[in-house]
């Protein structure tokens, strides 16, 4: 078997299963984090959608390709692709916003606006600890999460979109 082979196999279903294997790696890795202390931001949790919907999206597409329904499954591929296209897409808006490129959502990175009661600001703060979109807590190899998100999801857009023409 070559490496393109085992890229990319012959099988939908094995591609299907890689897809959601990766998924399920990607969510098990950002859980860790959170466990290890690092918390996730409002748009953080949101691109984590993708892979919650594409792990059994991938396993009803195996489940499709294993019952010979090849043309489902490619329209199943293709909803994978669009899926992992639109989180990169979200991604590189979070990269963005952690660079101070444009501004945020004013959920997570403290756009205030209008008078504010100093003992209400005081009682909010008591009561919650926003993680804030545009501050980077944890940075591997230079890139942030989000910039590794929008790399995981690019090539999971592609390699979908790959299994889905051949």
């Amino acid at each position: 078997m070559t490496l393109a082979e085992m890229v990319l196999p012959p099988s939908q279903r094995l591609r299907a299963l890689i897809i959601a294997a990766v998924s399920l790696a990607i969510l098990a890795a950002v859980w860790i984090f959170q466990g290890l202390g690092y918390q996730p931001c409002e748009l953080c949790l949101t691109q984590r959608y993708a892979f919650y919907a594409a792990a059994p999206l991938a396993l009803l597409t195996a489940f499709v390709a294993s019952r010979s329904a090849y043309g489902a499954a490619r329209a199943l591929f293709a909803l994978l692709a669009a899926a992992f296209l639109a989180n990169a897409a979200l991604a590189a808006y979070h990269v963005g916003v952690e660079y101070h490129w444009w501004a945020g959502p004013t959920a997570c990175t403290g756009g205030l606006t209008g008078s504010i009661d100093v003992n209400d600001l005081v009682k909010a703060l008591d009561s919650a600890k926003v993680v804030r979109c545009d501050e980077v807590q944890l940075r591997i190899a230079g890139l942030s999460l989000a910039g590794w998100n929008v790399l995981a999801s690019a090539a999971l857009a592609v390699y979908s979109a790959l299994a889905a023409r051949v």
